[in-house]
């Protein structure tokens, strides 16, 4: 794997969230994973350890939501949530934040809640990815206002969404957005040094995981790995 092709790869967190999601689907996708060597699988709490067995002495980390997808958990619940994970076997926390406090905000409540499972996932040596769900939290002194936040107690990452922030529309259907270039451009700008940006929801082709690192991002979420990296093997070589 040539080197523009290895590094787009260790950009992707693979996800394997839907709900409907077998352990049989696990396994076919952690194996995706695995063949392209991205950086990471994105797993729900219950398939942390399988995931682990899977891709023991592979290259593949571990990852686990928490909160996932709404962020109502207690703040009790969700340190809970996240230091069983990491004793499953996850050394990358993606935690939904508490969307409401946040709209309403309370910023106290926010700043505890993800220093508390920051703090926790840190003594396991986990890293945390925090989750603002963009399509709802769309004032952008609200953004700001999380990446400091984010920066003062220590989170490793600021991510846009959880992929399944569906908005209800006007015409009583809903859908979501995710990611996009002028949301991350502000996240980027408005965390500390040693914050990292991920996008999530939305990134589904080989332009538009080019277009998210060309913003700042280090990871983004995708379930379209496969026709991401086999284009990306197609135009840049292999």
């Amino acid at each position: 794997m040539n080197e523009i092709v290895y590094n787009l790869a260790k950009m992707i967190d693979h996800s394997i969230l839907h709900p409907t999601m077998t352990d049989e689907d696990l396994r076919r996708e952690c194996e995706v994973a695995k063949k392209y060597d991205v950086a990471s699988v994105c797993v729900k709490p219950y398939a942390v350890k399988q995931a682990a067995e899977i891709l023991k002495g592979s290259n593949v980390l571990v990852g686990c939501v928490i909160g996932f997808p709404a962020g109502n958990s207690a703040i009790a619940v969700k340190v809970f949530e996240a230091e069983t994970a990491c004793n499953d076997g996850a050394v990358e926390i993606d935690m939904v934040i508490n969307i409401g406090k946040a709209l309403q905000g309370d910023w106290n409540y926010i700043s505890e809640e993800i220093k508390s499972v920051t703090d926790a996932c840190h003594r396991q040596g986990a890293i945390v990815k925090v989750i603002f769900e963009t399509d709802y939290i769309t004032n952008e002194a609200d953004i700001v206002k999380l990446c400091q936040i984010c920066t003062e107690v220590g989170a490793d990452y600021v991510k846009t969404s959880s992929g399944f922030g569906f908005v209800k529309q006007a015409n009583g259907d809903y859908n979501y957005v995710g990611a996009t270039i002028p949301i991350l451009e502000l996240m980027k700008k408005s965390v500390g040094p040693k914050v990292k940006v991920k996008a999530a929801g939305g990134v589904r082709t080989l332009d538009q995981l080019i277009a998210v690192q060309a913003a700042g991002c280090t990871r983004s979420g995708a379930t379209a790995t496969v026709a991401m990296m086999e284009e990306a093997m197609k135009r840049f070589g292999k």
